[in-house]
Parts: C-alpha cells; sequence; structure tokens
C-alpha cells in the first residue's frame, strides 16, 4: 500500500514538475498554446481510459460529451444568463445525465454492438448541434465568454497553460485515486472478465454505469476548457473524428494507464505540428508513425516502455 501511495504521489510530483519546468524551454506563446490543448486533451483521455482500459467497455462517440461542455459554456451564458462557471458545473451536470440515461440502455451491449450504440450517440450529438443553429450557430459555430473569476479574466495563452495544467494535476490525482479503490478494482475485475466479477459478486451492470458517467464528466469538463480557451466553438468538436481522435490518445498512449493517457495526448497534439515542415507529407508521415508505434509497442507507449525498463533491470 505505502508502494502503490509512493508511486502515486511520484507521478503527480513528476507531471508537477514537467508542467512548472516546460514554460523555461517554450520560446514563444505558441508553445503555451499547444501545451494547453495537450492538458485539454490529456485530461479527455483520462476519463476515457477509465472507461476503456480499466472497465473494458468500447466508446466511440466520447466527443459527444466533450461538445455537450463546450455548448454548455456557449449556451449558457449567451442566451440563457448563466454566469460561464455555473455554465461549466451545469455541462458537466447535464453529461453525467445524458450518460447514465443513455449509459442504462446501451451498456447491455457488447463488443461491436456497444462500439455502434456509442458511436450513434455521437453522431446524434453532432446532428442535433449542427441543426439547432438558433441556439448553437449550426455549423458555422458560436463564440464563447471569456471565463471571469472573483473579478479575475481568464484569458490569454500564459494563463490558460496554468489553468488546464491544474486541472490535468487534479484529474490525474483523481484517476490515480480512482484505481485502488473498490470502485478501480470493481472496473478491472469488468475489464478481465465480466461473468468472473458477477460470480464474486460485483453489480456489473452498476459498475458500467459509474465508469460510462466519469468518462462522460471527463469529456465534458474538458470541453468546457477547451472552449473558454478559444473563445470559440463548433460542431467538429463533438464529431465523429475527435471521438477517433480520443481513442487513439487512449490506445497510443495504453489502455490502462493513466500517465499513458498523458503520453499519448502529447504525441498525437505536438506531432502534426512538428511535422508541418514536411508539407504534403504530414499526414503520411503520422500514419507511419502511429502505424510503426502501434507494431512495435503494441501495448501502448507507456506499458511497453515500462515493460522494456522492468525486463533489463531484472536481467
Amino acid at each position: 500500500m505505502r508502494a502503490l501511495l509512493n508511486q502515486r504521489f511520484i507521478t503527480l510530483v513528476v507531471l508537477a514538475a514537467v508542467i512548472a519546468a516546460l514554460p523555461l524551454v517554450f520560446p514563444s506563446g505558441y508553445y503555451f498554446r499547444v501545451a494547453s490543448l495537450v492538458w485539454v486533451s490529456a485530461l479527455a483521455a483520462i476519463g476515457l481510459n477509465i472507461l476503456m482500459g480499466q472497465a473494458g467497455q468500447v466508446s466511440l462517440g466520447h466527443a459527444a460529451f466533450f461538445g455537450i461542455g463546450a455548448y454548455a459554456v456557449a449556451i449558457g451564458p449567451t442566451h440563457l444568463g448563466i454566469p460561464p462557471w455555473a455554465a461549466l458545473l451545469v455541462g458537466a451536470v447535464l453529461s453525467g445525465i445524458l450518460a447514465y440515461l443513455v449509459g442504462r440502455p446501451i451498456l447491455r451491449l457488447k463488443g461491436h454492438y456497444l462500439a455502434i450504440a456509442t458511436l450513434g450517440l455521437g453522431v446524434l450529438v453532432a446532428l442535433v448541434i449542427t441543426t439547432e443553429s438558433r441556439w448553437t450557430g449550426g455549423p458555422d459555430g458560436m463564440p464563447v465568454e471569456r471565463l471571469t473569476l472573483f473579478g479575475w479574466r481568464v484569458s490569454g495563452s500564459y494563463t490558460w497553460y496554468w489553468v488546464t495544467g491544474g486541472l490535468l494535476l487534479i484529474g490525474t490525482w483523481i484517476a490515480l485515486n480512482l484505481d485502488e479503490t473498490p470502485t478501480g478494482r470493481a472496473f478491472r475485475a469488468l475489464h478481465d472478465s465480466e461473468v468472473a466479477a458477477q460470480v464474486v459478486g460485483v453489480d456489473v451492470a452498476r459498475f458500467k454505469l459509474q465508469a460510462f458517467v466519469i468518462a462522460a464528466i471527463y469529456a465534458s469538463l474538458a470541453g468546457s476548457a477547451l472552449a473558454f480557451m478559444n473563445g470559440f466553438i463548433n460542431p467538429d468538436q463533438a464529431g465523429f473524428l475527435h471521438s477517433v481522435e480520443l481513442v487513439t490518445i487512449v490506445v497510443l498512449g495504453g489502455l490502462g494507464s493513466v500517465v499513458g493517457s498523458i503520453v499519448g495526448a502529447a504525441v498525437l497534439i505536438t506531432l502534426p505540428q512538428a511535422l508541418t515542415i514536411f508539407q504534403e507529407y504530414e499526414h503520411l508521415l503520422l500514419g507511419l508513425i502511429i502505424i510503426v508505434a502501434m507494431i512495435f509497442m503494441r501495448n501502448g507507449i507507456v506499458p511497453s516502455l515500462s515493460g522494456l525498463m522492468v525486463r533489463r533491470t531484472r536481467s
């Protein structure tokens, strides 16, 4: 137990040190912007990793909850007069309620059928956002009122770097601690075998639903943070391609690894920026690098490298 506590503590300290140290090497404000995008994507991916990596459930429509959080902070202040900070909470509650209501029937499905059902949820939410132009601005998107806390207007790449970094630290701390709670152990039992978990007394339906709701709230908060940071939102954030991007981050970094979600986000967000020097070959190279990474690191970057280090230490 002490070793696990130390491991979680060390992970948080290292992450905090990385967040604190990176600005020392950033040559311009552009890098603060890119790093903030990494922190936001990592936050959403950590939630999805709880669902996919720990509880073993598939979701191809997770961007729907990201979009709900983003549009909550856009629609709430603009059309309903809700303070921006309260709209963030409203978005998280709405996402949790939707995940609870939708999750009850669709989480009875398994494998490909569950994947298609979550895909349908994502498509449905994106369609509503696109067509309800009176509320959402339609395909053109809509502006987002800047977040103000106690008279302090949160704006600028530098400020949002620290805000999103703080959110990531909190999200990481919750996920790391959740892993060692009875709920986390029930999630892992579901991942290994739902039948075996049910035999030992795990309420399979309840814990699958809990994982789905937790993942939805993570995505909603990440979506709200991105909308506040950009000052603008469009339906792409709730679209299918964004759902695929989140799944890719989780799988690339390592299913079941909280740190893997952060590493996967860092790779998938920064790599396209680095490959822009190759111009028209950018997407080709990005795809090749991902394919090669998955061939040689089938368990994801972090679990594969951790396993390699353990084997070398023992030898």
